[in-house]
This record gives C-alpha cells, structure tokens and sequence, in this order.
C-alpha cells in the first residue's frame, strides 16, 4: 500500500477536499451574513415576535457562544439594520434595530441569559425524552428501532421547534402575570377613589354641618324666645261661675 507522500492519488483528493472546503465556507459566509435588508426580512418575518423571544436566533448564535463573541455579533448586525443605513426602509429598520438591542441585554445580563439557555436546555431534554419515547414504543410493537431524528438536520429542527414553543409559553405566561397584576392594581386604585371620595363626602358633611351648627342654635334660641312672648299675650279663658235657679 502506498504512503500518503508517495500516493499517486493524494494531489487529486487534496484537490476535492479544498474544493469541498471552499464551498462549505462560502455557504457559511452566505447564511451568517446576510444584507441590511435580508436581515430586516428576517427580524420582521411572519411570526417574527414569536420567534424573536429567543434572542440567540435574533443574533444567529448557539446558545453556548461566549459572550465575547457574542457581542462581536451583534455589533456586526446592528450596523447591518442600523436606521442610518437603511433610509429608504426607516420604520421597519428602527424595528429590526430594537431587536436586536433587545436580544443583547438579554444575552448581556447574567440572569436572564442563563434563563435563556436553561429554556434551551429544556428543550434538548424534551426532545430527546420524546424521542426515548418513541424508540420504546416501535421496539415494543416489534418495528425498527430507528426514528427521523437520526438525521442531524431534523434532531436540530426539533429542538429548534420545542425550544420557540418554551419561548413563547414562557411569554404567556409573562403577559397572563402581567395582565393579572395589572387588574389587581386597576382594582386596588378603583378601592382607593371610592374610598377617597368617600372620606371627602364625610368630610364635606361635617363641614356643612359644622358650618350650620351655629345658625340652627340661633334659630332655635329665637323660637324658644318667640314662644314665650307668645304665651305672655294670650288671656286664659275663664267660664262663667254658674248661678243656682231661684224659684
């Protein structure tokens, strides 16, 4: 058998391996760096608010990218989507712009980024356990053992898929919370008006009549003196003494 240095064959296959190699990179090159607006498309795609809760898909990064790299990534594409650059498209680009800001505070803060790989985490877990599942189902009614997610491409799409669901239940929820706190305060408020009106009702009566006390104690003091003077002037009627009949 012939060496690797002495094989008549190795130029042509150095040949093919670079070949291959280069066009593996260009189509690297072509998917991650899209134009300003392909981008935009992209960010503001149908669905884009459901899928944009991940902001590892907003930025195109694996959810394990060190942060440095990261943030190299997202400098890269808020040029890209930049309002300044794209004039012509100005609203939609402000809105592409905000997406991925938004995308990299969240990378950017400790907490709510380990959130975010622990929901993708999740997702790998559900996916595989599902697929656990599934393997003991078939081998149980007697079938081949092998499921479609063998294939890379597909196990990725699965996870991908389970891991928006994770998003977007997590985002209701989010807003469920919300909107209920948000009621308890608006009930909270409606309490506190009715209570406050309330008290200025009470306030304002007591002052009335507080305001009032003195003129009704006048009013009376004058009846009471009316009265007396009236019962001064009237005569007390005597009946006559009746005289016996003589006869």
């Amino acid at each position: 058998m012939a060496s690797k240095l002495t094989d008549p064959e190795l130029p042509k296959k150095n040949e093919n391996f670079d070949t291959f190699y280069t066009e593996v990179k260009e189509i690297e090159k072509r998917d991650s760096v899209l134009t300003s607006k392909q981008q935009i498309d992209r960010l503001l795609r149908p669905g884009a608010s459901y899928f944009n809760l991940n902001p590892y898909e907003v930025l195109q990064l694996d959810h394990d990218t060190p942060l440095e790299d990261a943030k190299k990534k997202y400098k890269r594409l808020s040029i890209l989507v930049h309002p300044d650059k794209n004039q012509d498209d100005l609203e939609r680009a402000n809105n592409a712009f905000e997406t991925v800001n938004r995308a990299w505070r969240t990378i950017n803060n400790d907490e709510s980024r380990k959130k975010c790989q622990e929901i993708i985490q999740e997702a790998k877990d559900m996916t595989e356990f599902m697929i656990t599942e599934k393997r003991k189902k078939l081998k149980k009614e007697g079938k081949d053992t092998a499921v479609e997610e063998d294939d890379p491409d597909i196990m990725k799409r699965s996870i991908y898929v389970q891991t928006c669901k994770l998003f977007a239940d997590l985002e209701r929820k989010r807003k469920d919370h919300e909107a209920r706190e948000l009621q308890e305060r608006k009930r909270k408020r409606e309490q506190e008006i009715e209570e406050e009106q309330k008290a200025t009702m009470s306030k304002e009566w007591q002052k009335n009549f507080d305001e009032s006390r003195e003129s009704r104690v006048n009013s009376w003091k004058a009846f009471q003196e009316s009265t007396k003077k009236s019962s001064k002037k009237i005569k007390i009627f005597k009946p006559p003494k009746h005289k016996a009949e003589s006869r």
